[in-house]
Parts: C-alpha cells; structure tokens; sequence
C-alpha cells in the first residue's frame, strides 16, 4: 500500500482541495484528514454514513479534591501557568483546564495531597468504514498532543485497510508536531505552494522537514498566475535542489464557486481542474 501525503507549509494554499481532487481521480478507497485541529475534508467528500467514533485522552489534567484542600494556596503560588484559580464566594480553588499543562507540580507539593492527575478527553476520533474508509478527528479547543492524535488517526486507518493500492491523507499546515506524525511512514509528500514570499519559505521548511525523514517529496503551486515572479522562483528552487516540480494550477474563479458549493475542482469543467489532474498523473507516475 502506497501512502501519498499532501502538505502545505501553510494554511489557504489549496492543499485540501488538491487532497479532494485526488481521492476523486484515484478513486481512493482510504483517505485520511490529519488536520486535527481544523479538519474539512469531509465537507468535500460528503460520507453517506456514520462513522464509529470513540474518545482520544491527550496529556492528563489536575483535579482537585476540594473535601481535603486545605486552601494552603501552594498550588497556585507555585503553577507556572496560572491555572489555579479560587473562587472567591466560597475559598475553593479549581483548575482552569485550558490553562493547565498536565507538568504535575501542584501534586508534587500539595501538603494534603488533594491533588491528583488525570486523564480527560481531549478530542473525537471517527473512522467511516463501509465500502470506502475514511479516517479523522478533531481535537478539542485548547488540547494538546495534536500529533499523538494524528498518529491514532493513521493507526486507527490502517487497523481497517486491506490490500488497498493507495492510500491519501490530507496533512496538517505548519511543520509542528502534526506534520511530523503525519510524515512519518509515507511513501511521498506532495507540498501544495503558493507564489508569496511567505508561501515560499513555508515550503522550504516543509522540504527541510521531510528530508530529516528522508521522505521524498514533489512540489506543485496553486494560483501559479496570481504571482508569476514568484512562481519562477519555486521553480527555480525545485530544480537546483533536484525536487520534482509536477505542475502549476492556475486560479480560477470557476474552482472557488465549485468550492463554495462543497464540490471538488474535478466535479466541474475549469482550467483549475484540468491543470490539477496533470499534476495527478505526474505523481502516480512518481510514485509508482
């Protein structure tokens, strides 16, 4: 089983919507949307059923038992986060839970020991599996171990896959902690770049990233025509660093009101479209 992974560096440069095309064209089996914190895909993709869904426990939380604190206030004095509060009505005191990092110095010092760490949800795993499996997540706002949970996304994908050719997974933007679980046993990342000076050097840290995992990796540029400069620049830089340069999709106002619609850029006749099945073709053949 292939696993090609699509990156970006950044958000808003189109990778989900390269990601959609693809699965279309490929007519993939199994796919994955990585991008815990905000995933999309599925609004693309449109699944006819409902997944099977279970609890994700990130780093545990403190909790404190108010039936033995002793309002000595060594807790809140000594928590480097501020995540100790007091109500003042009553002199209890709780942890803020978005506020609180799980380091476990308020339960080292706790004279009384009413303190004590413990796991909590920190997001929804769902896996789709019918004839087509599709497997996501969302962490909850303010969790950490984003990249413990893109891992139990892919884990989770390939407890259920059997003998599938391909299979594609949206990434997450940045090169944090999900980008790095996301990498890490693909076969070929395809980093979607965007002609700004900001989309530039985004893409060059992704490069930097995958090549720590010596990951080989593609590039292509969305909205090539709205910075042709800049887009000769990518170009230029893919061929010095012998990267392969698969291809340029234009902007176009057809592909942004498909869209909008909830449809992929394959599902109507635009030059977005066209352009983007090109670059599909040059990565099949890459990665085959």
């Amino acid at each position: 089983m292939k696993q090609l992974l699509i990156l970006s560096g950044k958000g808003g440069t189109g990778k989900t919507t390269v990601a959609s095309a693809f699965i279309k064209l490929s007519n993939a089996r199994a796919y994955a949307d990585c991008d815990v914190d905000a995933p999309n895909l599925h609004l693309v993709m449109k699944q006819q059923f409902q997944p099977r869904t279970k609890d994700y426990y990130g780093m545990p939380k403190a909790k404190i038992n108010t039936d033995i604190c002793i309002s000595c206030d060594m807790c809140r004095k000594n928590c480097r986060f501020d995540a100790i509060k007091v109500n003042k009505r009553n002199n209890e005191y709780h942890v803020d839970n978005f506020a609180c990092e799980g380091c476990g110095v308020c339960e080292e010092i706790c004279p009384a020991e009413a303190i004590s760490l413990e796991t909590v949800v920190s997001g929804e795993l769902m896996l789709y599996n019918d004839d087509i499996v599709f497997s996501t997540a969302k962490l909850k706002m303010g969790s950490g171990t984003s990249g413990m949970l893109v891992t139990e996304v892919k884990s989770q994908l390939k407890d259920v896959v059997k003998n599938t050719e391909l299979t594609i997974i949206d990434g997450s933007p940045g090169i944090g902690c999900p980008v790095i679980a996301s990498i890490s046993g693909v076969d070929l990342v395809l980093i979607v770049s965007e002609p700004s000076i900001s989309g530039i050097s985004d893409m060059e840290r992704i490069i930097e990233t995958s090549n720590k995992f010596q990951t080989k990796t593609a590039v292509c540029i969305n909205k090539y025509n709205t910075n042709i400069e800049n887009s000769e620049k990518i170009i230029r830089y893919c061929q010095k660093n012998q990267i392969p340069f698969v291809g340029k999709i234009p902007y176009d106002s057809n592909a942004i009101k498909a869209i909008n619609n909830g449809k992929s850029i394959i599902d109507i006749d635009c030059d977005a479209g066209d352009a983007t099945k090109d670059v599909f073709n040059k990565i099949m053949k890459i990665l085959n």
